[in-house]
């Protein structure tokens, strides 16, 4: 039976959530203070990660846990007045990534990553959206021997393990096909599943002009307005108050703003991060991920775009952009970058839970209530997987996952 619903957050995951329930014939108004993908979805390095069937776990080594305090790479910074705030978080954060309870995490982890490109596939189609997309991978590229050896071992098994396809290339075949790169390296691992956009806020923009075209609604609102009525869930818009039956949470790093005030005490923290353009040099075939430094340079329409690691502070605290300069001084040794477009780096926020997986499923205390939020790193590689798996948990059908691990309820919420 087709029913109204409420999607707050129109970011990769939930523009992707409404496109689902729209497709099933749901009545759904999609609300956000601004236009899609313009936010946390537009930052990111355009990756859909189908090779990502690990979460990031926190530090375990002595080395590296040394190189995090020191602040000596670009992958990590943190601001001390930030850590009363988040050390709980934090604390579950490092339990959670031992590796007795690492491994059921990444078994769940993975289910979904396995439909990654998959989900995505028939929405690109759907949304007219191939023009962004390249199907060929991207490169971890290394600058040590011995780091680069030992992660082509890891890389063998994990891709043998979960049906992944990924090749080494030595020196002399990384210069051929990065002849971009202006520096020897040791070699890089080619992951040949992923896949990669060249404008990630536009692909979630597309996404949002299909979901329209199946008769949905975008609507500009404050998510920060919804209130329970006696039938459902209210929210205030530009077009007045807005009501449905049901509403899904699908904010992101704002999802716990919502959620405080109507009782829940989930683990959520945020990752900041940042970008910048670059354009005038020569071009990468492919994005490239500088382990051995912490960043990433993307080819993207508006230039090479260079991402930094994880910034643990406030969500509003004003921006520390020292993580990007350090990148870009990286970035500078292995390629031409004479132009930066923008005149401030921009800064975004990554939605993170405790255990590393996202929180997908209804509202333990609130009848017609949903969430999706939480995917760290990974919400615009998830938002078709999670989005389709919601709609699935709210129509009361078959899922194309076990749901259990995502509930809100592991929290105790």
């Amino acid at each position: 039976m087709a029913r109204e619903i409420l999607v707050l957050g129109a970011g990769m995951v939930g523009t992707c959530t409404a496109l689902h329930l729209a497709m099933r014939g749901h009545s759904v108004a999609l609300v956000d203070r601004g236009l899609p993908g313009r936010e946390t979805s537009y930052g990111n390095a355009g990756i859909i990660q189908r090779e990502a069937v690990s979460p990031y776990a926190f530090p375990r080594s002595l080395a590296k846990l040394a190189g995090v305090a020191l602040k000596r790479g670009a992958d990590v910074n943190w601001h001390l007045g930030a850590l009363p705030a988040v050390a709980g978080g934090l604390s579950r954060y490092w339990r959670n990534s031992a590796p007795e309870r690492y491994a059921p995490i990444a078994a769940a982890y993975a289910r979904l990553i396995e439909h990654s490109t998959s989900e995505h596939a028939p929405l690109i189609a759907a949304a007219g959206a191939d023009d962004l997309v390249q199907r060929d991978g991207y490169l971890h590229v290394f600058r040590d021997a011995a780091s680069f050896a030992q992660a082509r071992r890891d890389a063998e098994t994990t891709a043998a393990r979960h049906g992944l396809q990924v090749r080494a290339l030595d020196a002399a075949v990384l210069a051929v096909e990065e002849p971009a790169l202006t520096q020897p390296l040791p070699g890089a691992l080619h992951w040949q599943d992923p896949w990669c956009v060249s404008d990630p806020g536009e692909l979630v923009a597309r996404y949002a002009a299909h979901f329209q075209q199946l008769g949905g609604v975008l609507v500009q609102g404050d998510a920060a307005t919804l209130t329970a009525t006696a039938q459902g869930w209210r929210v205030q818009t530009t077009r007045g108050p807005v009501e449905a039956q049901e509403a899904v949470v699908a904010l992101g790093p704002w999802a716990d703003r919502l959620l405080k005030p109507l009782g829940y005490r989930l683990p959520l923290f945020v990752k900041r991060g940042y970008h910048r353009h670059y354009t005038g040099g020569p071009t990468l075939r492919r994005p490239v991920y500088d382990l051995d430094r912490g960043l990433v340079i993307a080819p993207m329409r508006r230039g090479a775009r260079i991402t930094t690691g994880a910034e643990f502070a406030r969500q509003d605290a004003a921006p520390t952009p020292w993580q990007l300069t350090r990148a870009e001084t990286y970035a500078r040794e292995l390629l031409d970058l004479p132009h930066p477009v923008e005149g401030e780096p921009w800064l975004g926020a990554r939605p993170c839970t405790a255990d590393m997986l996202p929180v997908i499923g209804a509202a333990p205390r609130h009848r017609g209530l949903w969430f999706n939020f939480g995917h760290a790193h990974q919400g615009f590689t998830l938002g078709p997987a999670s989005g389709r798996l919601l709609a699935e948990l709210m129509d009361g059908g078959p899922t194309m996952v076990d749901a259990a691990p995502y509930s809100a309820q592991r929290f105790g919420a």
